[in-house]
């Protein structure tokens, strides 16, 4: 997205445009790691030193409520603008996210009908990655799911 882009998107949605705002959008498209407030603070402070951890704060929040990023509840809160469906593989190891896009995960239904009108939905999935699973492997004799190395 050009920066003229992420200007119009955010008039579009009723928010104040301003150098910072935009920095942090950027970021945010810029990424899939799915950062926490402190890591686009950090990234964002090399292109305004003065800024404060309450502008990033303030400023998730309205990207948030105006629908422009979705939040995903780890550890930390950590920030996705990728608002195309897709869903999320979570490391309890290294805290890494990883997005999935998987058709079948969308298509689900209820198991019995309910007059609950669903209008979006998330699914994530808590395991390890592949190197946590080798540090686990490496440090214990056994994988993180009990099995023996061989």
């Amino acid at each position: 997205m050009t920066a003229d882009d992420i200007q119009q998107k955010l008039r579009e949605k009723h928010l104040k445009v301003t150098p910072q705002r935009c920095a942090i959008y950027q970021m945010l498209l810029q990424t899939t790691s799915h950062p926490t407030a402190e890591e686009v603070l950090s990234n964002v402070k090399s292109l305004f030193p003065m800024i404060s951890p309450n502008t990033v704060y303030y400023t998730l929040n309205a990207f948030e409520d105006a629908g422009l990023i979705t939040p995903i509840n780890d550890a930390h809160t950590r920030y996705d603008a990728n608002l195309t469906p897709h869903h999320h593989l979570i490391c309890l190891g290294c805290r890494n996210i990883q997005d999935i896009h998987d058709n079948n995960l969308n298509k689900l239904e209820l198991s019995h009908k309910t007059e609950f009108k669903i209008t979006d939905h998330r699914v994530e999935f808590y395991g390890y990655c592949r190197e946590c699973q080798g540090h686990e492997l490496n440090k214990t004799g056994t994988n993180s799911v009990g099995r023996r190395k061989t």
